[in-house]
């Protein structure tokens, strides 16, 4: 599969089936991650993954109650993939200041939208999430108040179809000069 139709494949799978995913595939991901680019080579991100069905189900259950039991579809997923950020090294901080722009989370973008961008050439479906209950979360997996988690992707083999991309056409979203 090239690039592009790596990007066209990929969606936000939400219905997953109950088939383990192979070690080796996440790893592959996570090398996806590892290598992508962050301002200063701060590399701000760590990725836990939660594979372990009790723990899982622990985690999900804080995660997705009450205003966020519209992402409960997560629990299905084999894998749950719990993305940590830091604020980056000093010059990137320096960065953030300078240009009121917040690095770090471009950053953890990047390094997880390649994580997502391999498990689709592997043929496993994800789903970017950012609603989720973070501090009964970190609770739940025995992380610190000083962690933040910005990022939760479900990761499985999908139980549904690839439907069409609704897009803006490359003349609505560019401009040349």
């Amino acid at each position: 599969m090239n690039f592009l139709d790596i990007v066209k494949n990929r969606y936000s799978c939400r219905k997953f089936l109950d088939k383990p995913v192979e070690k080796e595939k996440i790893d592959l991901c996570l090398e996806a991650a590892r290598l992508a680019p962050s301002a200063c080579n701060s590399q701000p991100w760590k990725f836990i993954v939660l594979t372990d069905r009790v723990l899982k189900e622990k985690a999900c259950d804080a995660a997705f109650t009450g205003q966020y039991s519209a992402s409960a579809f997560a629990k299905k997923a084999p894998v749950l993939i719990i993305v940590l950020s830091e604020k980056g090294n000093f010059s990137s901080r320096v960065g953030n200041f300078v240009r009121d722009t917040r690095f770090y989370l471009i950053d953890i973008g990047i390094a997880v939208e390649h994580f997502i961008l391999q498990a689709t050439e592997q043929g496993l479906g994800t789903c970017w999430m950012g609603w989720f209950a973070e501090a009964p979360l970190r609770k739940a997996l025995g992380l610190p108040k000083s962690v933040k988690i910005d990022v939760i992707v479900p990761v499985g083999y999908a139980d549904q179809p690839n439907r069409e991309k609704i897009r803006k056409s490359k003349e609505e979203i560019s401009e040349h000069r």
